[in-house]
């Protein structure tokens, strides 16, 4: 290979570089505020919303979601098949990492402030006076389950199921 061919096969090796640089550094995701789509999370809670900034929480693979809690607002003792990364943006999240509801236990958690905890361990968390705005992610699929949810439905039980009325003859 004579000097030519060296200098032809660099300065071939560099335009195919300039010319594959803009498809991959042009690939990422954004999302602007104003396009944020917040949908009611009955799940969480009353007033809850969650939006889904990337990915899908309910598949295998990375996700970042949002969620917004209304003023004086309560997530049950929960866990999650997951394990869950959480960064406060506004208001202030009361989180503890425990078995039981203990308010003693939480730690409050004001904007920027960062926590994660993993798969499988119970936790709870509340609001106060102010509305709180987190940034949730990690890896699917997501979810969330209530460790007292078997003592809530038999308290629900008696007064969801009515008796029919009798009637006589």
């Amino acid at each position: 290979m004579n000097a030519a061919q060296i200098a032809a096969g660099g300065i071939a090796l560099s335009l195919g570089a300039l010319v594959a640089a803009p498809a991959w550094a042009a690939e990422y995701t954004a999302v602007m505020s104003p396009d944020i789509k917040w949908t009611d999370a009955p799940s969480i809670g009353p007033g809850a919303k969650t939006a889904v900034i990337d990915g899908d929480p309910k598949s295998s693979g990375p996700f970042v979601m949002r969620l917004k809690l209304p003023p004086k607002s309560t997530i049950k003792l929960h866990t999650h098949p997951a394990d869950e990364n959480v960064t406060i943006l506004s208001g202030t999240l009361h989180f503890s990492a425990n078995d039981k509801f203990d308010t003693k236990t939480a730690k409050a958690f004001g904007p920027g402030s960062y926590f994660s905890i993993g798969k499988g361990k119970p936790m709870f968390a509340y609001t106060t006076d102010k509305e709180t705005v987190m940034q949730l992610h990690g890896m699917g699929p997501w979810g969330i389950t209530y460790l007292d949810a078997a003592a809530e439905t038999k308290k629900a039980a008696p007064e969801t199921k009515k008796a029919a009325p009798e009637t006589k003859k």
